[in-house]
């Protein structure tokens, strides 16, 4: 399916993108720049996962992605190193990660994560998470809120078990969209580079992708929620990308259009009924890579919301000392 946003490709159902990579080995010194520092946590008692450690000052934030590597933050991490101590966790299966014949639900993926937090005795931690890592996010805040300075989805505030006739709108036959254009096709798939030449397994991918879908439950999150998505410009604009022929072509892609708004409408309307303070950001034109297409937008906010954070840590401390001042 080719999907006006990528999101319904890669996370919804799992297909390969148009172009995906399928060689090699990430983390090559040689070519890799990004100034890291590379280690292997133990987890699951036996399984090493990948840890990059960018440095920095401040309280911790932890990147987390969906099944490429945390490579794929390369570029964007080391901006965030002026204002807290940036982590990368390539989770199980993917990467220079070990790769087991099990574990990829969404439980054990939490619990990888809380065994990297305890070795590298992290608290109070900003987590990032990317796509359908978001499910980890949600999980992992519902049993180790305590441990949570705040959560940032970036497109990851989804829910994969809704599809689209969930919400009225049904997807068209793919065969009866227009093609892309080759411009088009290089903004809305173009893979950061740093893992562009990761090998991808597609049982391990369609493990972590397909096989650990779960409806995310928000109500247990207790975490500040920040989260980002990529949203589409107005319609004419959109189809400014597509070679349309014929006008059932441009109904095909308008139905698509519309599907895609009513998933995402769908999806923000769930995250608001169980978090209903989380603050949602839409990023018009944004890829799947928001932090790589619209990185200072998604610096900005990032960094505005831990401000926000900051000061309700703040005010809520100042309250519980003046409740203990009051007592004494």
């Amino acid at each position: 399916m080719r999907a006006t946003l990528p999101v319904l490709g890669l996370c919804l159902f799992g297909a390969f993108a148009p172009g995906s990579p399928a060689a090699a080995q990430p983390g090559d010194a040689a070519r890799d720049p990004s100034p890291h520092q590379v280690r292997s946590v133990t987890v699951d008692a036996s399984v090493r996962l990948e840890v990059l450690d960018w440095g920095g000052s401040g309280p911790p934030l932890v990147l987390l992605a969906c099944y490429l590597s945390a490579h794929v933050y390369d570029a964007f991490a080391p901006n965030l190193t002026d204002q807290f101590h940036v982590y990368g966790v390539t989770r199980r299966g993917i990467g220079a990660s070990d790769r087991p014949a099990s574990g990829y639900s969404v439980r054990q993926s939490t619990a990888d994560l809380l065994d990297v937090f305890d070795t590298l005795r992290l608290h109070q931690v900003l987590l990032v998470g990317h796509s359908c890592a978001g499910q980890v996010l949600t999980m992992f805040a519902a049993q180790h809120g305590d441990r949570l300075r705040g959560l940032v989805y970036l497109d990851g505030a989804t829910d994969p078990t809704v599809m689209p006739a969930d919400v009225g709108v049904p997807m068209p036959d793919p065969a009866s969209l227009p093609r892309a254009t080759a411009a088009r096709r290089q903004r809305t798939w173009a893979w950061p580079r740093p893992v562009e030449q990761e090998h991808l397994d597609p049982v391990i991918r369609k493990a972590i992708t397909v096989d650990a879908r779960m409806t995310p439950d928000y109500s247990k999150v207790r975490a500040p929620v920040l989260a980002i998505y990529q949203a589409q410009p107005p319609f004419e604009e959109v189809a400014e990308g597509y070679s349309i022929r014929n006008e059932p072509e441009r109904a095909a892609l308008r139905q698509e259009y519309a599907a895609t708004r009513a998933l995402y409408t769908r999806w923000q309307q769930d995250l608001r009924a169980g978090a209903p303070t989380a603050r949602i950001v839409e990023l018009p034109g944004a890829n799947l890579f928001m932090f790589l297409s619209n990185e200072a937008d998604v610096l900005r906010e990032l960094r505005r919301f831990a401000a926000a954070v900051t000061i309700r840590q703040r005010y809520d401390d100042a309250v519980i000392d003046a409740g203990l001042l009051h007592r004494k």
